[in-house]
């Protein structure tokens, strides 16, 4: 009886303990709603009606959950196109490149928006423009460049590891089991055959060859086409110029003041702000809380 009655209390502790924390969680998570509702960036309502530069910033690896993956981006392009006052739009890149799949879902909804809109869509590049980013720009009517910007590397890569010789040094055996011989042909651990890197190669040069297509499409005759350009390498933002990669040297407030004539600059740039990362968290650590109090709680025996 005396165990019984020392583990009924217990539980009741541990369930007001859990009862706390629930109220607790809901008032924080109102909180952090009622910030993003106030706080969230873009345009004000004032904004809206005068004329002025929309910019939206791909900065960073170009991938699915980053700040510039094609969700984030395509969201704050269709934005910047929506208002009236928005004269033209503005991609302030600095990208080292990522995802192709990226980067091709943000080139078609550039093309489409601005057929739609009738707005012209301007590239200004900082440190660099290369790779999935510059597949990005190519959409633009007009890239601007720093003569020193790092422009190009219109490439496409696979990369990886193989330990096959080291391990059969250790004498170590890989037990891989697979239903399809090809299944496990990126395994590092397993040799690879030349059938599939034949496969995995004819993959990349498809890829290569979209990535061109996309390229030639969008610069047009601007393009000084040389044996380099679609060899993967890169280049200053003068030799872009001169190549045909880039239209001239300029950047952000040149191109608003000189180009669109609007100086008014008005960030559309769709973040993954602190509030969003708590909100998203908020599911998974209430779920953690209660797996915790439910292994504390005494079990009766």
């Amino acid at each position: 009886m005396e165990r019984l009655l020392f583990a009924t209390l217990a539980e009741q502790r541990s369930a007001r303990r859990w009862r706390t924390f629930v109220r607790l969680a809901w008032l924080v998570f109102l909180v952090v709603l009622l910030w993003m509702a106030i706080g969230r960036g873009g345009p004000s309502s004032a904004d809206k009606s005068l004329p002025h530069t929309a910019v939206i910033e791909i900065k960073g690896e170009i991938a699915e959950g980053s700040d510039a993956s094609a969700e984030f981006v395509v969201a704050a392009m269709r934005a910047a196109f929506e208002d009236t006052g928005a004269q033209a739009l503005v991609l302030l890149i600095n990208s080292p490149g990522g995802s192709p799949v990226q980067a091709g879902i943000i080139n078609d909804e550039i093309k489409r928006l601005k057929a739609k809109y009738k707005k012209p869509v301007y590239a200004v590049v900082e440190e660099s423009c290369a790779s999935a980013a510059y597949y990005i720009a190519a959409a633009a009517d007009k890239i601007f460049v720093d003569k020193a910007s790092i422009v190009g590397s219109i490439g496409v890569l696979m990369d990886g590891f193989g330990f096959v010789g080291i391990m059969e040094k250790l004498g170590v055996e890989r037990r891989l089991m697979t239903a399809g011989e090809n299944k496990g042909f990126l395994d590092p651990f397993s040799p690879q055959t030349d059938k599939q890197r034949a496969h995995a190669q004819q993959m990349l040069d498809l890829v290569h060859k979209q990535f061109i297509d996309t390229v030639k499409a969008g610069r047009g005759k601007r393009l000084k086409e040389t044996p380099e350009l679609f060899s993967g390498l890169f280049w200053t933002g003068q030799q872009a110029v001169e190549m045909g990669l880039a239209d001239q040297l300029g950047n952000l407030d040149f191109v608003a003041r000189e180009v669109v004539k609007a100086e008014d600059l008005v960030d559309y740039t769709r973040r993954d702000n602190v509030a969003e990362r708590l909100v998203k968290k908020f599911g998974a650590a209430m779920g953690e809380g209660a797996m915790r109090a439910l292994k504390t709680a005494p079990a009766l025996r």
